[in-house]
């Protein structure tokens, strides 16, 4: 296999935090840790994670915008969640989620997706149930420590990050669209990631 090209530059990766990891690893996520830092922390491979975006940039390409739920209970996520949902024309639910959304048509707030994109699998875990439930695929950020059994697309960030979450989401955004034939180059994707950073 070709090697990927990176989306952006190695720098601004790590720039970002996009690669720190949590103190704890799980097994899960042992295959797509690079090493281990001097004081504790797992470190993620870049270009593993490079290579889920951009598997998971043509996976949701494939879906009707408005099929794809992006969920977030991580107040760092509210913003560039938003900011991805109206770039991409996906439906969104940040902050809590009633149980029941995804699968009793009955509630207020009852909703239907084909493919739901998770910010962390630890926090978001009704909603990763509730998927699975009803057979609808997942894509997850996963940090070092998650678990991915219910996870049917893994994209390994540090999903705790103000700025790693906007770098990740406005990728993924940037990548549907380009998939999908929206925009014809990277140019002409006018967000920047400081329009999906989460402001203090």
């Amino acid at each position: 296999m070709m090697a990927e090209e990176l989306l952006i530059s190695e720098e601004e990766y790590q720039k970002s935090g996009v690669h720190i990891g949590t103190q704890v690893k799980s097994k899960d996520m042992e295959k797509y840790i690079f090493k281990i830092r001097n004081d504790g922390l797992y470190i993620l491979d870049i270009k593993k994670t490079n290579q889920k975006l951009i598997e998971a940039g043509k996976m949701l390409a494939r879906f009707k915008p408005e099929d794809i739920l992006i969920v977030a209970q991580r107040q760092y996520a509210f913003r560039p969640v938003s900011k991805f949902s109206e770039t991409v024309g996906a439906s969104s639910i940040v902050g809590r989620f009633i149980p029941g959304t995804l699968t009793n048509p009955q509630l207020k707030g009852y909703r239907e997706a084909k493919v739901i994109v998770i910010t962390d699998p630890l926090a978001d875990t009704q909603v990763m149930k509730e998927a699975k439930m009803i057979g609808v695929p997942i894509i997850a950020l996963c940090d070092a420590n998650n678990q991915t059994d219910f996870v049917d697309l893994v994209i390994p960030t540090n999903n705790k990050g103000r700025r790693s979450l906007a770098v990740v989401y406005w990728i993924l955004a940037r990548e549907i669209l380009k998939n999908s034939g929206r925009i014809s180059s990277y140019n002409d994707f006018q967000s920047t990631i400081d329009d999906f950073e989460a402001q203090i």
